[in-house]
């Protein structure tokens, strides 16, 4: 836009000055020629006569265009236009030898347009220096916001920025350091909503189990109790994310194909149905009470919710895969979204019959993304659901013993 803008000024101006060009330029030379010809003919001793003619690069187009203005105008003259030291002289023959004088310079070779497109050349030059100066210091903020998105860790948190540099790069790091801060303080505030939520809860529930156990109907007496043990067991998970959100347990090497194993041997000899299909040797970096709770979740989730489960352990050069797969219904396409909600449930009122506070995925995902990994959940080809994890490989590390 502002090189578009300078060409149409430069345009205008040019227009209206109509600078001359060199045809246009002649003419005063041809006066200044017939001048120092007549002086040197009336009173030689008023101009300096040479032997030879100045040297320097002769200018062939401005000497063959004089010498044709001289003769058009009856003055035929042999006359030399050159340049030495960047200076233009005029070499005049006359009876004792050469006349040289010094002139102005006149419109460059190419006319005035070639000088318009150096001009312009110049102009866009400067102008996108300009632009490229100011925009990068614009771009600046936006990639120290790109870089600080990169460096936030599983927990949700921004790291804290260092407040250097140009104007606008220290605004927006103290803007996110304070954004930050603020999002910590945030997080930390409800989970300690939920912690002091889910202790509160404690009490008046000891007090209903007691008041239960005084029922004299024995039906209602265990349906009352059975609502304590959904209430308490409701707190009782709350309690156990808020532990996951905050731990900060010294992760250490894990074979994900033993510790699978275990659990699916455990989970067994307890009535799920469960199955290792497939196990393959791969050691991830974790904390391991918090990684061997978030697949007990998933595997009592797929067993309980869809009647057997089937689990393998994939490895890969940079990631350990586990996928586990059920029989069940699956997850209406419209809900599979809100999985990793907070006691989520597809169907309540089909549900009850589960035990189980909805809080099993919130808590394997929490842990999951800890150890820098993720989970996916999709409904299968043709029935159930695929759980599947991806954590790092520990590259480097050495393999626990089984």
């Amino acid at each position: 836009m502002i090189i578009s803008v300078v060409c149409i000024l430069t345009g205008i101006l040019v227009y209206l000055f109509d600078p001359p060009n060199e045809r246009e330029a002649i003419s005063p030379l041809v006066d200044q020629v017939e001048l120092l010809t007549r002086v040197g003919q009336v009173a030689p001793k008023l101009v300096i006569v040479q032997q030879a003619a100045a040297g320097g690069e002769v200018e062939t187009n401005l000497t063959t265009w004089l010498r044709a203005a001289l003769t058009a105008r009856g003055i035929p003259r042999d006359v030399i236009v050159s340049r030495k030291d960047d200076l233009p002289l005029l070499s005049i023959p006359v009876d004792q030898g050469w006349v040289v004088t010094q002139i102005p310079d006149l419109p460059p070779a190419g006319g005035i347009f070639h000088l318009l497109l150096i001009w312009l050349a110049l102009t866009t030059l400067g102008t996108m220096a300009v632009a490229l100066f100011f925009a990068n210091r614009m771009v600046k903020p936006l990639v120290l916001l790109e870089r600080a998105i990169e460096t936030v860790g599983p927990d949700g948190v921004l790291p804290e920025l260092a407040v250097t540099g140009p104007a606008e790069v220290r605004v927006a790091a103290r803007a996110l350091n304070s954004l930050s801060s603020r999002l910590k303080a945030a997080m930390e505030s409800r989970m300690r909503l939920v912690a002091a939520a889910g202790h509160d809860l404690r009490t008046p529930i000891t007090r209903m189990r007691l008041r239960a156990e005084f029922v004299a109907d024995e039906e209602d007496r265990q349906m009352w109790l059975k609502d304590m043990d959904e209430l308490e067991r409701i707190a009782d998970s709350a309690i156990l994310l808020v532990r996951e959100d905050s731990g900060k347990s010294a992760p250490e090497p894990i074979r994900l194909d033993i510790l699978v194993s275990d659990l699916v041997d455990e989970l067994r000899t307890l009535s799920y149905d469960i199955t290792l299909t497939s196990s393959a040797a791969a050691t991830a970096l974790a904390n391991r009470t918090g990684l061997s709770r978030a697949f007990r979740n998933l595997l009592i989730n797929a067993s309980t919710h869809g009647k057997r489960a089937r689990v393998a352990v994939q490895s890969s050069v940079n990631d350990v895969v586990v996928v586990i797969d059920d029989d069940g219904p699956g997850i209406p396409p419209d809900l599979i979204g809100q999985v990793f909600e907070p006691f989520f449930r597809v169907d309540r009122a089909r549900t009850k019959q589960f035990d189980g506070a909805g809080l099993g995925l919130t808590i394997a995902k929490e842990i999951v993304q800890r150890a820098g990994g993720s989970i996916k959940i999709q409904n299968g080809s043709f029935r159930g659901l695929i759980q599947t994890v991806t954590l790092p490989v520990a590259q480097s590390l050495p393999a626990e013993p089984h």
